[in-house]
């Protein structure tokens, strides 16, 4: 099954890609001008006997941006960071312990632009064998993994709305669980989910 799993997301790469947005739902909200800051993050598919899972992690509350949401393991570019990939594999380092060594990345998605500023390059890795997530406890509150057949179904998916800054905004979610999984990851994970279903 993770072979399955592996030709099937390789293959979504390479079909072309759509814009990716937090507002894709709500193109009349979307301000002009923005400086939008660099930021990366690792779609780690762990890859197992019985099936390929998602490893995502749950913001600690206390964080500036996006506390207490399911996201996925990555952070903003540093000056330092030689690219997006080395970005997303040194926050994923840092935040879950999963040692750049361990995944084997295979592209990227469309970068996605956040309504707080943010444009995330999502790139995609492989990680085969065992590991033991480390959350990092200044930021991680909960390292978990979802199987990658749920997000990768349309039909999971659900549109819905929120009242924020007086205003009303639309997203998407795709639920797993306790686990709500809604926003930029959900919009960043649905756009994976079109191009593995054509």
């Amino acid at each position: 099954m993770s072979h399955e799993a592996e030709a099937r997301l390789s293959k979504a790469l390479s079909r072309p890609a759509g814009q990716s947005s937090d507002f894709d739902l709500n193109p009349v909200l979307r301000p002009a001008g923005r400086n939008l800051r660099p930021a990366a993050v690792l779609i780690a598919v762990w890859l197992q006997p019985d099936g390929a899972r998602l490893i995502l992690t749950k913001r600690a509350s206390h964080l500036k941006h996006h506390a207490g949401q399911i996201a996925f393991p990555g952070g903003k570019v540093d000056a330092t960071d030689a690219s997006p990939t080395a970005a997303a594999l040194r926050e994923a380092l840092e935040e879950v312990g999963l040692a750049p060594r361990s995944v084997t990345v295979v592209g990227e998605l469309p970068s996605h632009e956040t309504v707080t500023g943010f444009l995330v390059t999502p790139v995609v890795g492989f990680l085969r064998g065992a590991f033991l997530p480390v959350p990092e406890a200044g930021e991680v509150e909960e390292v978990f993994t979802v199987p990658l057949d749920h997000v990768l179904r349309p039909e999971n998916y659900a549109i819905e709305r929120r009242l924020w800054m007086g205003e009303w905004r639309r997203y998407y979610a795709v639920p797993y669980g306790p686990y709500y999984i809604w926003g930029a990851t959900a919009r960043i994970l649905r756009g994976l989910a079109d191009r593995s279903n054509p």
